[in-house]
């Protein structure tokens, strides 16, 4: 399997991935995907199998408590101590082979080596105990903004995070 940067190439797989694993109102857009590609193309990675891409992950480095809206494109900051992983997704077909772990150490990694300290996410589709598994915990000391910014995801939906020691 393939492990690598993804492109404007991607965004049919991209779309047909997410459809396989998000509710309709969670669903992103190509547009929402391409700013995004465009935005943070050294933060987003995707596996290759032999029938095509079988996973993503879009991350980008931010700061601790700043969450990303649904459907918003990407602001990555040049002064970030946080990585944020925005979408993690795994086809079916490739479910069970450990993808979701290979991207998420890659990630933490990559954020490593460019000085970030923490990272973070927005639990959704009752992912929590996954995410924990994975050293995250959920934070409830966020301002009246970022209630607002989660409140836009489907609940139940957490802030997450972990520091990347």
């Amino acid at each position: 399997m393939l492990h690598r940067t993804l492109n404007s190439a991607d965004l049919p797989d991209l779309d047909l991935i997410q459809t396989h694993c998000y509710s309709a109102s969670m669903l992103e857009s190509a547009a929402v995907f391409a700013g995004r590609l465009r935005a943070a193309p050294d933060w987003i990675w995707g596996i290759q199998d032999d029938d095509g891409l079988c996973a993503y992950l879009f991350t980008y480095p931010t700061r601790l408590g700043r969450l990303a809206p649904l459907n918003s494109d990407f602001h990555p900051a040049p002064d970030g101590d946080t990585l944020y992983l925005h979408d993690l997704a795994i086809h079916p077909r490739a479910r069970g082979l450990g993808l979701a772990q290979r991207l998420i150490r890659h990630a933490w990694a990559h954020a490593r080596s460019a000085g970030l300290k923490h990272s973070a996410l927005i639990s959704v589709q009752d992912s929590e105990r996954f995410w924990a598994a994975h050293g995250y915990r959920t934070r409830v000391e966020l301002d009246d903004r970022q209630r607002a910014c989660l409140a836009g995801y489907e609940q139940p939906a957490r802030y997450m995070t972990r520091a990347l020691d």
